[in-house]
């Protein structure tokens, strides 16, 4: 069998093994909030947020998919260079997702797979063929590349942590006079906040993998051009789903009790605004990461109630995770092209 095709199979196992990996790992971020204040049994919140997550990548477009796909150039390259790239770069992604779920940290999924695909094209053909997008933001003003990846990541947290800050105020605001019965309906309000934030998580994080499958079937000259097909969007749908369904239940304790103890009002406010960021971002093309935007609104929230309740020293705890994220899986692709080019004389 011609070694091309192989490959360009194994290259695509892997990208949809990567989307589940993000499923499961990512399943906390949008359950913690939501099981944390008992709005709802975990087979409850599986199920709610599994069928939207499926939705999300069907009827959420393409934009992040086009972003993710051409922050690497690898149109110049034999196509089985260019394979063994992407495959380089998606295992250390899958590495680094599977070391921080074991260890129960949230890290991001996106810096993750940015990292690892950067990691295996800067070992395998150099600097020049990573979009970095420097000269194009410092000359024509233009966010593109690997620099729109990055400012994505960088202030989707940022306006999660403002966003959760600004929404706890202003739902404080509407139930000053609320009484404690009224935990029941704000926890009644999650299914629907949290399908809301499910169908923004699939929006978002299922595009990353579509444009990356994309990317291979056009390398490996199975489709004419960058355009995401149909049963593209379906397999990513369909991988995310099942990653979600299997639960990262270590990280549901981090986010849902370890930063700041969850009522029904703050899991609420904190889905508004992690689903409005992500929804945001999904439809103007900017991938970002769900774990950061739904952890840093939990502590926005918390600084607007009680910031000596929020537990910073774990909050820090996690910043450094996501400080280390992208170098690391950039070192764990580049280490894994390098012993693969050894052991196989492949590259």
């Amino acid at each position: 069998m011609d070694i091309l095709l192989v490959l360009t199979f194994a290259t695509v196992a892997i990208v949809l093994l990567f989307d589940y990996t993000n499923g499961f790992h990512d399943a906390a971020n949008i359950v913690a909030t939501v099981i944390a204040s008992r709005a709802m049994t975990p087979v409850q919140a599986v199920v709610v947020v599994g069928f939207f997550e499926f939705m999300g990548p069907l009827l959420g477009g393409t934009a992040v998919a086009n972003t993710i796909g051409k922050f690497v150039d690898l149109g110049g390259l034999a196509p089985r260079l260019a394979l063994e790239t992407l495959f380089c770069g998606l295992i250390g992604a899958i590495a680094w997702n599977f070391l921080t779920w074991w260890k129960g940290i949230p890290s991001s999924s996106s810096h993750a797979l940015v990292g690892g695909l950067v990691g295996a094209v800067v070992v395998s053909v150099g600097t020049d063929h990573v979009a970095w997008g420097f000269t194009e933001l410092f000359q024509q003003g233009k966010v593109t590349g690997v620099t729109k990846v990055i400012l994505a990541l960088v202030l989707s947290p940022l306006i999660g942590f403002w966003g959760g800050f600004f929404v706890h105020r202003f739902v404080l605001g509407l139930l000053r006079a609320a009484r404690p019965s009224a935990n029941a309906p704000l926890r009644h309000a999650q299914f629907l906040t949290s399908a809301g934030l499910a169908f923004s998580h699939g929006a978002n994080d299922g595009q990353k993998s579509m444009g990356i499958l994309t990317l291979v079937l056009w390398m490996g000259g199975f489709i004419p051009a960058f355009e995401v097909p149909l049963w593209v969007v379906l397999a990513c749908s369909v991988a995310l789903t099942l990653g979600i369904l299997s639960g990262g239940w270590r990280i549901v304790r981090t986010l849902g009790f370890a930063i700041y103890r969850v009522r029904p009002i703050h899991a609420l406010d904190s889905q508004i605004a992690s689903a409005a960021v992500i929804f945001t971002a999904s439809m103007i093309g900017a991938p970002v990461s769900t774990t950061h935007v739904v952890a840093t609104s939990i502590m926005g929230i918390g600084a607007s109630e009680r910031p000596r309740a929020v537990r910073w020293a774990k909050a820090i705890e996690i910043a450094k995770t996501w400080v280390v994220t992208m170098p690391g899986s950039a070192v764990m692709s580049a280490v894994i092209f390098a012993l693969q080019r050894g052991f196989f004389g492949l590259g």
